[in-house]
């Protein structure tokens, strides 16, 4: 699986609350979350994101609460994968279960720029540089981890095991 989009760039600690502020939680709906998404980072984020963009950031992207809704919103709002220094392990599962690919890759916030092209290759953890030229290595995405994202999801990937 390869995406190849524009990059949005945030720094480290970027919590939940930032992601999706929690005055939106009373909906779970993707589409009124996408709405919101980042919005507590960079207010223009929801109106400037567009399907098969891609998120960089620092360390510890996710931190705080577990809300399921952070990875549903990214997803949503068309967010094609998010790559960071490393993720809030809560975060890292829960982006997984919602079928959102992300890529630990630490150094990539250093290198990549907003506004950049990358290409990213999920199996192999390549990061192509558009801009900078070069790439760089991420950790590839665990085989199961992956086959949660070719569903879609944890629950689509639970279905498609049961339904047989």
């Amino acid at each position: 699986m390869r995406y190849t989009g524009k990059v949005w760039k945030f720094g480290d600690n970027i919590n939940t609350d930032e992601i999706i502020p929690a005055r939106y939680l009373n909906t779970s709906d993707p589409a009124e979350l996408a709405r919101h998404c980042m919005e507590d980072a960079d207010p223009d984020f929801p109106d400037k994101v567009r399907p098969g963009d891609i998120i960089v950031a620092g360390q510890n992207f996710g931190c705080g609460s577990s809300r399921e809704h952070a990875p549903i919103a990214l997803k949503a709002a068309g967010v094609a994968c998010v790559i960071a220094g490393s993720f809030a392990r809560i975060f890292y599962r829960n982006a997984f279960n919602m079928g959102l690919p992300i890529l630990e890759c630490p150094g990539a916030a250093g290198r990549i720029a907003e506004g950049d092209t990358v290409t990213v290759e999920l199996d192999s953890g390549r990061i192509i540089l558009a801009q900078a030229s070069g790439e760089l290595a991420a950790q590839p995405i665990p085989p199961f981890m992956r086959s949660l994202i070719d569903a879609g999801g944890l629950m689509n990937y639970v279905k498609k095991k049961t339904i047989r």
